[in-house]
């Protein structure tokens, strides 16, 4: 029997003794907490602030977004390391639909539309709740990996180019709304630059380009190279004397009373404005993707360098996020959903629970009360630096070689996720891409059918759409400790959960899993193949050796561990 083996062991930690649980159970971790979330807080005030600006209101309401996240995350729980708060991919996605309700703001002002996406972040919020409720959050994962790759990809385009007004001190009026236009406006930029504001902000860049090469720096494990850069682009922006010009907008400026006078939802003006209610459904339609996707794929980010190697609850998640989403609306935040970024700054400072995230919370509410004109020494050019150092990562030339390394196939299904969301918006994207990827999987599916079965007919598009959706699993056997599953169907993202499903419900005592594939199995793709080898990842931590029968003798489209396999001739005797 031709069988391919994956079998990692846990080795245990000389500290490290327990996992940290949320809850009561985690205060005894608050010391590692306290201390993260000190850390974390000093990222999360300048980036917060920066993720409004770019959302298209004032700094404040990103800080109250961040402020709510923390104070009530930790009690709803689903994840034990990541940092909620509003996130920079969800930028472009409120501009947008501010436009689309009335009309954007700026760091000074509050737009006309923003009544009205408070509304539908209100919505989004129970709209999430619901679907947690109905264990409904496992459905992300029929969102390619490369087209996720491809949204986030293209995210990171938009958030550059937006940034660079203000990266560049240009005081002249914004007229761009969509990525070409930006493109086409950044020649007019540069050339009615404010000199110091640019020298401030190309030198912000410019240290976090340095920093971000200095991997191995111990300083930077403990000061994220966020706040560096940010502290010393406020020097910078103190020497320039950039509070002296254009009457201080190069600055950042938070209110006195920061809970007093902020916008709230305006529900009674959008019932009456009937022509609204389309780009509103639209809205929420489009928020409620890209928040869960981007929620569900950053919190499985977060577990695959969590130290103690512990799981997030997806659903648990979701409902959180919903919860949050809701209280943060109703008092003029933004959307929140786990951030990347200030994540990985909590695990680089120790912490251990969501408790971190409270502390990251009271930290911010103590900056406003007793640091406001501190925080008011921020420039504008560095805030906007460090978000466009954001984008970068997401969309940088590693990103797309990594790509090419899956394979030319998921490096095109990335590339067509890209283009068609530059040219429309991020939910045509993600529409666009996950189409390709059904056809690109029809293709596959039909070459290998007819490798493999060359005497039968030609499978029809019926039967392709029937396998793609169905429970690849089609018996289940169980020796003692020994569990086997028999697989008979294609494995892609769109049936891929069942399978999730199906290893969930192994029980406890399995010592060892079989997977077998036979010759049916025609193809498994990316996506599935990377949600499998997590799968096995998580049975190796709890010393279960998972056999894969079958896997060795498809035909790899890449040298990439995870990448898509065919079945071949070989497999038809399975």
């Amino acid at each position: 029997m031709n069988s391919t083996r994956v079998v990692e062991s846990r080795a245990e930690s000389n500290t490290i003794r327990e996992s940290p649980e949320n809850g009561i159970a985690g205060l005894k971790h608050l010391r590692y907490d306290i201390i993260s979330g000190i850390v974390v807080s000093l990222v999360s005030l300048p980036l917060s602030s920066g993720i409004a600006i770019a959302s298209g209101v004032p700094p404040i309401y990103g800080l109250i977004s961040a402020i709510i996240a923390g104070l009530i995350f930790p009690f709803i729980g689903g994840s034990y390391v990541t940092i909620a708060g509003p996130a920079a991919g969800l930028a472009p996605a409120l501009v947008a639909v501010m436009v689309s309700l009335g009309g954007v703001g700026d760091a000074q002002h509050v737009g006309a539309g923003y009544p009205f996406l408070l509304c539908v972040i209100f919505i989004v919020g129970f709209v999430q709740m619901f679907l947690a409720i109905l264990k409904l959050a496992r459905f992300a994962a029929i969102i390619p990996v490369s087209v996720v790759e491809g949204m986030l990809a293209s995210i990171g385009l938009l958030i550059i180019v937006k940034q660079l007004p203000l990266f560049f001190g240009y005081t002249g009026t914004l007229k761009p709304h969509e990525f070409f236009e930006f493109v086409r406006a950044t020649p007019a930029y540069a050339a009615e630059m404010t000199g110091p504001v640019f020298t401030v902000s190309i030198a912000t860049l410019a240290l976090l380009f340095i920093f971000g090469r200095m991997k191995d720096a111990r300083f930077l494990r403990i000061v994220p190279p966020q706040l560096v850069a940010v502290v010393l682009g406020v020097i910078l922006g103190q020497v320039m004397q950039l509070g002296s010009m254009a009457e201080g907008r190069f600055l950042i400026s938070l209110p006195k009373d920061p809970f007093h006078g902020a916008a709230l939802p305006d529900f009674n003006s959008l019932f009456s404005h009937q022509e609204l209610w389309y780009a509103v459904t639209i809205a929420v339609i489009t928020l409620t993707l890209i928040d869960g996707v981007e929620s569900l794929a950053t919190a499985m980010a977060i577990d695959r360098i969590d130290p103690f190697q512990r799981k997030s609850q997806p659903n648990r998640v979701l409902l959180a996020m919903g919860v949050c989403n809701v209280a943060s609306s109703v008092v003029g935040g933004l959307t929140i959903i786990p951030g990347g970024v200030k994540s990985k700054a909590n695990i680089a400072s120790g912490g251990r629970t969501l408790w971190a995230n409270f502390t990251n919370a009271i930290c911010l509410i103590l900056y406003l009360v007793v640091a406001r004109d501190l925080i008011n020494l921020i420039p504008m050019g560095v805030l906007a630096a460090v978000l466009i150092y954001t984008g970068w990562k997401m969309c940088e030339p590693l990103v797309w070689k990594h790509m090419a390394q899956i394979g030319k196939h998921q490096l095109g299904i990335f590339v067509i996720t890209i283009v068609s969301t530059l040219m429309t918006d991020l939910l045509w994207g993600i529409i666009i891409g996950t189409s390709a990827k059904f056809l690109l999987n029809m293709l596959l599916y039909r070459q290998s059918l007819l490798a493999v079965q060359s005497t039968t007919p030609s499978p029809t598009l019926f039967r392709a759409v029937l396998d793609f959706f169905s429970n690849p699993v089609s018996k289940r056997e169980v020796e003692q400790d020994v569990y086997h599953l028999y697989l008979d169907k294609p494995l892609v993202c769109f049936n891929s959960m069942r399978l999730s499903d199906e290893l969930e419900r192994i029980p406890e005592n399995v010592r060892e899993i079989y997977i077998h594939l036979d010759c049916h199995v025609s193809v498994i793709d990316h996506t599935s193949c990377e949600n499998l080898m997590e799968a096995i990842d998580q049975f190796s931590h709890k010393n279960v050796v998972v056999t894969i029968v079958g896997l060795d003798q498809m035909k790899r489209l890449s040298k990439y561990h995870a990448g898509a396999r065919l079945a071949t001739p070989a497999m038809s005797g399975h």
